[in-house]
C-alpha cells in the first residue's frame, strides 16, 4: 500500500503533483536542488496556479542535503528530476525507499525508465507517462497550463497490468485523470513526438506551446518531427498512441503530403486550450540552463541510426541546439529559418 510518497524533483510538474496531492491528503516529501525554491516552499508553502485554480499549500519540502533526515522511508519515490540526472536521482530514491515493496516511478520526459531500472532494478520501477503541463518561473510557484482530462498513463515496464499500478493511478486520480496502460513504451513514443515537436522549436523561437501548434511554419516543421518520431519508433516494436489525440499514421502521411492541412488543422483546434505555457526546454533556456536535447531529439536519431530510419529533421534540430553551447541560445523566429528551407514543397 502506498502511504508516503517522495519526489525528487520539485520542478513545475513535481510541485503541481506533490502540492495537489498534499493538498488531498496524501503524506508528500519534495526534495529539491534549487536553493531559493526550497526555502520558498518551507517559508510560505507552495503557490499553485493556472488551470488548477489558485493554492497556497504547506507542503513538506527539503533541500538535497536534508534527505538524511529522513527516518520513515517512501512507499513510492517519484524521480522527477532532468534526463541528464536520472542516475544519481534514481540512487537518492531508492536510499530512502521502503526495500520490502517500495516503488521507484519514473515520472520525466524521455525513455528513461531502464535506466532507472539499472539503479532500482526492474522489479521495483513504474513508468508514468505525463500530459499535464505546467511551468515554474519563480521560487515557491508554480502554474498548471493543460486542462487535459487525462493527465497520467501508468505501466509496468513488462506491460502486465498489476495492483500496484492500479493503486498509483488511483493516487493519482487527485491531480489529473489517470489510467494503467498495458503499452507503456507505446505512450511514451508518442509523448516523445509530442516534446520532440513542442521543445526546441519553442526554445529556437520562443514561441509558446500554442504558437508552435497553430503558426504554419513551425506547425509544418512539427509534423516533419513527428513524422520521423514515429517511424523510429515503429522499426524498434512499437505501436505508437495517438499524438495530441490524432492517429500516429497520419502524421507519417501529412509529412508525405497526404492530407497535411487536415493535421494542421487538428494541431490547432487542440493548442485552441492550451493557457500560454511555456515548453520545458524554452524555460531551461531562459533560465540559461543545459538542455534535454540529446533526449528527446536526439534519442530519435540515435535510435534511428540503430535500426536504419533516416531523421533528418531531428538530426536539424539538435544540431541547431547543440550549435548554440549551453547557456548561448537567445530564442527567436528566425532560428527556425533553416529548419524551414529542410520543408518539402
Amino acid at each position: 500500500m502506498i502511504k508516503r510518497i517522495g519526489i525528487i524533483g520539485a520542478g513545475a510538474i513535481g510541485c503541481v503533483v506533490g502540492g495537489l496531492l498534499t493538498k488531498a491528503g496524501r503524506d508528500v516529501t519534495l526534495i529539491d536542488q534549487w536553493p531559493e525554491h526550497v526555502e520558498a516552499m518551507k517559508t510560505n508553502g507552495l503557490r499553485l496556479s493556472g488551470t488548477c485554480g489558485d493554492h497556497l499549500i504547506p507542503v513538506r519540502a527539503l533541500h538535497i542535503h536534508e534527505a538524511q533526515r529522513i527516518e520513515t522511508p517512501f512507499d513510492a519515490a517519484f524521480v522527477a528530476v532532468k534526463s541528464y540526472d536520472t542516475e544519481w536521482a534514481t540512487a537518492l530514491a531508492v536510499r530512502y525507499l521502503q526495500e520490502s515493496d517500495g516503488v521507484v516511478v519514473d515520472f520525466q520526459n524521455g525513455f528513461n525508465d531502464e535506466r532507472v531500472a539499472a539503479v532500482a532494478g526492474r522489479g521495483r520501477t513504474l513508468g508514468c507517462v505525463i500530459t499535464i503541463g505546467a511551468g515554474m518561473y519563480e521560487p515557491g510557484h508554480a502554474m498548471r497550463t493543460d486542462t487535459g482530462r487525462l493527465g497520467f498513463r501508468i505501466g509496468e515496464l513488462d506491460g502486465k497490468e498489476t495492483e500496484r499500478a492500479r493503486e498509483l493511478a488511483q493516487i493519482m486520480s487527485a491531480v489529473a485523470g489517470a489510467k494503467v496502460t498495458t503499452n507503456l513504451f507505446g505512450e511514451r513514443w508518442s509523448k516523445l513526438a509530442v516534446n520532440c515537436m513542442a521543445n526546441p522549436l519553442a526554445g529556437l523561437s520562443g514561441l509558446g506551446s500554442a504558437e508552435v501548434r497553430s503558426e504554419p511554419v513551425p506547425c509544418r516543421i512539427a509534423i516533419q518531427i513527428a513524422a520521423e518520431v514515429v517511424k523510429v519508433g515503429r522499426a524498434c516494436g512499437h505501436e505508437i498512441e495517438p499524438i495530441y489525440g490524432i492517429a500516429a499514421q497520419r502524421f507519417v502521411d501529412a509529412a508525405e503530403g497526404r492530407g497535411r492541412a487536415e493535421v494542421e488543422a487538428d494541431m490547432a483546434a487542440g493548442a485552441k486550450h492550451l493557457t500560454g505555457g511555456r515548453p520545458s526546454l524554452l524555460q531551461d533556456v531562459l533560465r540559461g540552463r543545459r538542455t534535454e536535447i540529446d533526449y528527446l531529439n536526439g534519442y530519435v536519431c540515435g535510435q534511428g541510426r540503430r535500426v536504419g530510419i533516416p531523421t533528418p529533421f531531428n538530426d536539424a534540430i539538435v544540431a541547431a541546439i547543440r550549435s548554440h553551447g549551453v547557456g548561448k541560445l537567445r530564442p527567436d523566429p528566425k532560428n527556425l529559418e533553416p529548419l524551414a528551407k529542410l520543408l518539402p514543397a
